[in-house]
């Protein structure tokens, strides 16, 4: 039976936690967050629970769905498949960016099923390799327009109106309850720092992105830890996911993908400083970024990769770079963040779009398939969601993805950081080891960790 979806204006906010915190106990419940009010460029926050199927791939890159659907047994087939199922009438011409579809992770290690990576890396966390789910509803909060719209048929808005109007349910506080552990000394990241140079000067790569792991126990609700990160760090692309004893908490700043109606944009990050003390400062530190050869080569290298990825499913010379190494500055950080752009080609979907680049080169190197061998072969642990994607796909065919960068993986009593960055062959080994420790130090400090030390 087909429903017919329509759209319901409910009180604006200017940030979408109230509205997630009356939904997010409920089975399925997503959250794609803008950062807003604080965070710069996000404009539309997407939540929903209660999906009509939820869908995940296993280690072994199998797709299981909780619904009767007979699905195909390749991921991304499965996945096109139940986006189809979807049988749903919507308003014409409304520009919203979701009208139900999938909403989602994709973890980096999706790309072993890809690539067919030789294995050597042990779990991080036993998390599906994916996890999306089929939603026919959502509560979109567009902050250009300040609006919030339910966007559901008349069933389904009666069903959410009355689930927003349910009291949360009080849970234990949020605690690390011993200090975080990095899983290689610095002795350990030093040996694989030469090894990566190695191999680059051996002509296997020219760029390798090489993270390190933090782990440490913890004791009682995510949603408390993912709201102390998104203060200290709000982003445009972040998000929160969490079921049974697991969860995905993101406070990205890196689009990976957008398509929409047919045109297609990533936006690759590379080249980091911090956020200076002082205004003279921070313009400093922003204009040694934008000068840097070193950054920019790095940036080039990414473009270049994923001009190769998008020319696979878009329309000969339909790809373009609009920016190349522009400047984006965040609550803590300035990036260097390029655009690259296509038009998708006929016949080809969004999700052959995630399938052609997936993992992001940004945070494997390049050339992708050989410098995610190295990685493999060189990080003691698999990245979990971590480098992975959170995001939608609509089934219009809109879609809009993350890097899942600043992310952190929790499962059980153990929640995981990574901290990363691109090795090239000019690169300064303690120096580099800095910036992985930068990279979450202010995340640490938000979760009252170490006091905001690594280990």
């Amino acid at each position: 039976m087909t429903s017919r979806l329509e759209i319901t204006p409910l009180p604006y906010r200017d940030d979408p936690l109230g509205y997630f915190t009356a939904l997010r106990q409920r089975r399925g419940a997503v959250l794609l967050d803008s950062g807003r009010p604080d965070g710069p460029g996000g404009r539309y926050d997407i939540l929903s629970c209660e999906p009509v199927a939820l869908l995940e791939v296993d280690t072994a890159g199998q797709p299981h769905c909780d619904s009767d659907l007979s699905l195909p047994t390749a991921p991304f087939a499965a996945q096109q498949a139940l986006l189809d199922s979807l049988d749903s009438e919507f308003p014409e011409d409304c520009d919203l960016p979701f009208l139900g579809g999938l909403i989602g992770y994709w973890s980096y290690d999706l790309g072993r099923h890809l690539e067919r990576l030789e294995g050597q890396a042990a779990p991080a966390a036993h998390l599906p390799w994916c996890r999306v789910g089929l939603y026919d509803w959502a509560l979109i909060q567009d902050h250009e327009r300040q609006q919030t719209l339910l966007v559901a048929s008349a069933e389904r808005r009666q069903q959410v109106l009355g689930w927003l109007a349910t009291p949360p349910v009080a849970t234990a506080p949020f605690r690390i309850t011993a200090p975080f552990e990095p899983e290689l000394d610095r002795a350990g990241y030093g040996e694989r720092f030469r090894a990566v140079q190695h191999y680059i000067h051996a002509g296997d790569c020219y760029q390798i992105n090489l993270a390190q792991r933090f782990s440490a126990p913890y004791e009682g609700d995510l949603w408390q830890a993912y709201l102390r990160l998104r203060q200290a760090t709000p982003t445009p692309f972040a998000g929160f996911l969490a079921w049974e004893d697991k969860g995905v908490l993101s406070l990205s700043p890196e689009r990976f993908l957008q398509s929409h109606q047919g045109r297609v944009e990533a936006r690759p990050i590379k080249g980091t400083r911090p956020r200076g003390n002082t205004p003279g400062q921070d313009r400093q530190l922003a204009q040694e970024l934008l000068h840097s050869a070193k950054d920019r080569a790095e940036n080039v290298m990414i473009v270049d990769l994923l001009r190769n990825d998008l020319g696979r499913v878009c329309q000969p010379g339909s790809v373009r770079v609009p920016q190349l190494c522009g400047l984006e500055s965040y609550a803590n950080v300035h990036h260097l963040v390029s655009i690259v752009s296509g038009e998708l080609a006929r016949q080809r979907t969004p999700i052959d779009l995630l399938a052609a680049a997936f993992p992001g080169g940004s945070i494997t190197g390049a050339p992708k398939v050989r410098a995610m061998q190295i990685i493999d072969e060189l990080e003691p642990s698999q990245r979990s969601a971590y480098c992975g994607s959170l995001g939608y796909i609509d089934r219009r065919g809109h879609m809009d993805t993350s890097i899942a960068i600043r992310t952190a993986v929790a499962e059980g009593s153990r929640l995981h950081l990574w901290g990363g960055g691109g090795l090239v062959a000019d690169s300064d080994e303690e120096a580099e080891y800095r910036e992985t420790l930068a990279k979450i130090r202010h995340l640490l400090s938000a979760l009252g960790a170490n006091d905001g030390q690594p280990c």
